[in-house]
């Protein structure tokens, strides 16, 4: 029975952990989200389909495809966004690629197409 309960907890905690299950993290309120070791300073690009805008808080969550020069599996996650230009590209259900950086522990949308 011992065997079985820490066979059990090691499987749960292993799907916990899994890259695959980030895919529908929503990155928003995650202190820390740092580039890894590898990533590039600088701009990246990320292809996604838009969730949702808020023009308010001048703010597009992407549903994004794996960003290689970042490290990032693909996920949900909140960008800020520059400018108004930038933001009118945005509607939700809209598929678009990026370019973005990292402006202290924010990630900008610089430009939109």
């Amino acid at each position: 029975m011992k065997v079985f309960v820490v066979a059990a907890a090691s499987l749960f905690a292993f799907g916990i952990t899994s890259a695959a299950d980030m895919k529908g993290m929503d990155m928003k309120d995650m202190p820390g989200m740092q580039m890894s070791k590898d990533a590039k300073p600088g701009k990246h690009t990320a292809k996604g389909m838009v969730k949702s805008v808020d023009a308010k808080a001048q703010t597009v969550t992407l549903d994004h495809e794996p960003v290689k020069s970042m490290n990032w599996p693909a996920m949900n996650m909140t960008f800020k966004v520059q400018d108004k230009a930038v933001m009118d590209k945005f509607t939700q259900g809209r598929k678009v690629e990026v370019e973005f950086e990292q402006r202290g522990k924010d990630y900008v949308i610089t430009s939109a197409k």
